[in-house]
């Protein structure tokens, strides 16, 4: 699976490139066809400023989350928890 990182007007450290390959290539054993994977990386004015989008490729559509939190791991983790789900989920609808 290909993973496509994205930092927007700053740049990832390797330590947290290294994180996202961790946990976001950890996805596929969800749903085996997975094209691609695009992480895109952001500042906000928020409190909780980290903002993490995470663009999944899969045949036929693609599934987007996206959180913001406190560090950009922390985002990270919430980010692929939910892409457990909605990937688990895609896959009992393609194959009933």
């Amino acid at each position: 699976m290909e993973i496509k990182v994205q930092s927007i007007k700053f740049d990832a450290d390797q330590k947290l490139l290294d994180f996202i390959d961790k946990k976001v290539g950890r996805i596929d054993k969800y749903y085996e066809d997975i094209v691609r994977t695009e992480v895109n990386l952001s500042l906000r004015a928020d409190p909780q400023n980290k903002n993490v989008k995470i663009i999944v490729y899969i045949p036929g559509t693609e599934i987007i989350v996206e959180k913001n939190a406190d560090t950009f791991e922390e985002a990270i983790v919430d980010c692929v928890g939910v892409l457990k789900g909605a990937l688990v989920s895609a896959k009992e609808k393609r194959f009933k």
